[in-house]
């Protein structure tokens, strides 16, 4: 028989892929962890991990990690249901996102709002967001990509351009727009894999033939952009985080390419209860007047 503590066990090994560092994060010891893994297989019947050299969770194991994702998910929004029906508090909403710089505008005016309300945050990358839905570790998802989790819907917030930010003594810092051709050659400072800025910048040059020549990576927006302005190389960034970042001695210059944009979502799993407290966020998600923030600062540096 599975119980709950065993079940929470299997996510952390199922997240690692690593038996140690699992019973390091769990605090207990390695071989009774390993003794909870070969037990719930026996009871299932099968194998849940490869261990062929390193441990990899295999078909079986995803598929069950999807239903215990979900069955924890709902045991844990019954409890918040709970909380909320018997409480006169004002709740808490849960959001993750890949980035907050685009949201402070609403996020504050949200707390303005409702100041007794528990908000957290999360960062996250957008391949892991269905499964935060799906185990309502999170009520809401904002991203730049799509989020494909069956039940989830999604409404847009805002769509922008994304532009290249080069160094104010850069040869092409004179420039009014640049081809992606013209950037073949071009040093750039970038994200890792996974993230949108990342992969934006892969399928522009894919598109054409191309492959970027990447000399740092950086999943801080901030970091980017001051290597960027100490002259390390060029980088993509968007027309919003520009703005609203702090400045930085370097030119914004307009890709030729219509599909050098991104496009900014909302997303919630329709199966899930969400509080009034997620409610709310959620509608001042939607309701916010992006173009406020898109205005302001235009024609300064990034």
């Amino acid at each position: 028989m599975m119980d709950l503590n065993s079940l929470r066990q299997f996510l952390v090994v199922a997240r690692l892929e690593h038996l140690s560092r699992a019973a390091d994060e769990l605090r207990v010891a390695q071989p009774s962890l390993s003794r909870t893994i070969a037990r719930m297989e026996r009871d299932l019947g099968t194998p849940l991990f490869d261990r062929g050299g390193r441990l990899r969770l295999n078909a079986a194991g995803r598929l069950f990690r999807a239903h215990v994702e979900r069955a924890l998910g709902e045991l844990e929004a019954g409890r918040r249901a709970v909380a909320e029906s018997i409480s006169e508090g004002a709740g808490s909403a849960r959001m993750a996102s890949e980035t907050f710089l685009t949201l402070t505008g609403p996020l504050a005016a949200y707390k303005r709002a409702h100041p007794s309300v528990e908000l957290e945050l999360h960062w996250s990358p957008s391949e892991d967001m269905a499964r935060l839905l799906r185990a309502r570790h999170v009520d809401l998802c904002v991203s730049s990509q799509p989020i494909h989790a069956e039940g989830a819907e999604t409404v847009r917030l805002f769509d922008e351009e994304v532009g290249v930010a080069v160094p104010l003594d850069h040869p092409l810092a004179g420039r009014t727009s640049l081809s992606i051709h013209e950037l073949a050659d071009q040093p750039f400072v970038t994200a890792p894999q996974g993230h949108w800025l990342r992969r934006l910048l892969d399928r522009l040059f894919a598109a054409r033939g191309l492959v970027p020549r990447i000399v740092c990576e950086s999943d801080e927006h901030g970091a980017i952009a001051d290597l960027i302005g100490a002259g390390l190389g060029i980088g993509l960034v968007p027309a919003f985080a520009r703005r609203k970042g702090e400045h930085v001695p370097a030119a914004w210059i307009p890709v030729d390419s219509p599909d050098c944009r991104r496009t900014v979502t909302l997303s919630w799993d329709t199966g899930s209860h969400l509080t009034a407290a997620a409610r709310q966020l959620r509608t001042t998600l939607i309701d916010w007047d992006w173009n406020q923030d898109r205005g302001a600062g235009e024609g300064e540096d990034p």
